[in-house]
């Protein structure tokens, strides 16, 4: 029983934080109430559901861009159509398979399986979540600024001297990640915008239904408390941050920003929702790219393969 804890304490703990985040929320609602979310969404307007959408959808082709722009700076000459096909199979598996397999792992498995060089591969994916945390690291500041009044009081405090110990660690980690393509500061400039692209297309998508809401919040305030939201969901205490970035998004937007814990949920909920939607395209990929990592594990183990 210990060896089986001690071997699964990872996944005990991710599920037992996003049970404790669903629970927390569950108290939300019962102060602000179901007629409160139910309110707020009646107040966005459907024109404005169908504008997130196509934002969410750049913000898809955007993710896209940057890791293709690693690949082919990297020397893997792979068309555009199987780098989509890979990102979307890995949002997927992020969204609806969290607690058997990682989107990383799937785009590792899938791009091996094309006969790629396994090392770029590798660091590309790595630099493709690191350009990723750049960006969002690029806007946090301006979350800090905002938040600076709410974390300095109480124990929240010691908790954000500890988070201010962490950007010389992802410093550290991007120097030695990109050693590939600090030689290439073009194409390194150009996946980051790729990045920023899907930035801005996640905020204007939160400042629509804001403002549909009724309540204005300033572009930069919604993009430095997203910042925050984004960093807070990264720390493995919930499976794939589900129950979490909802929490964490409510919390600060309520809190800071103003904006009524009902109508925050309610935001939450349906960013979310669109981020799955989004990532419905890698079902058709998904299927394909797990039977071949399961045979190349099975030739692995049969040592056909060295």
């Amino acid at each position: 029983m210990i060896a089986w804890l001690s071997t699964h304490r990872q996944r005990i703990l991710q599920l037992t934080g996003t049970l404790l985040a669903v629970f927390l929320l569950s108290l939300l609602l019962r102060e602000g109430g179901w007629e409160g979310m139910v309110s707020a969404m009646q107040q966005i307007e459907a024109v404005d559901l169908f504008w997130v959408l196509i934002l969410f959808l750049i913000s898809r082709i955007a993710t896209v861009w940057r890791w293709h722009v690693l690949l082919r700076s990297g020397g893997i000459d792979i068309p555009f159509r199987d780098t989509a096909s890979l990102t979307f199979t890995g949002l997927f598996a992020s969204n609806f398979l969290p607690t058997t397999i990682g989107g990383d792992v799937v785009r590792l498995g899938g791009i091996l399986r094309m006969g790629y060089d396994r090392a770029i591969c590798f660091a590309s994916i790595a630099a493709d979540r690191l350009v990723g945390m750049l960006g969002m690291f690029m806007a946090s500041p301006l979350g800090v600024a905002y938040t600076w009044p709410v974390l300095m009081t109480g124990t929240a405090s010691l908790s954000f001297v500890a988070f201010l110990e962490k950007p010389v660690r992802f410093l550290k980690r991007i120097l030695a990640t990109f050693s590939i393509w600090l030689k290439k500061p073009g194409s390194l400039l150009l996946s980051l915008t790729c990045t920023w692209v899907h930035m801005l297309c996640v905020f204007g998508s939160i400042y629509l239904f804001v403002d549909d809401m009724g309540t204005h919040v300033s572009f930069w305030m919604i993009a430095g408390l997203w910042s925050l939201t984004y960093f807070i969901t990264l720390i493995p205490i919930s499976i794939n941050g589900y129950g979490l970035q909802e929490l964490s998004f409510t919390f600060l937007f309520s809190n800071v920003a103003g904006v009524s814990p009902a109508m925050s949920l309610t935001i939450s909920v349906l960013i979310r929702a669109y981020l799955m939607i989004t990532s419905l395209p890698g079902a058709v990929f998904l299927p394909s790219t797990l039977a071949a990592m399961a045979e190349k594990r099975l030739i692995l183990k049969n040592g056909d393969l060295k």
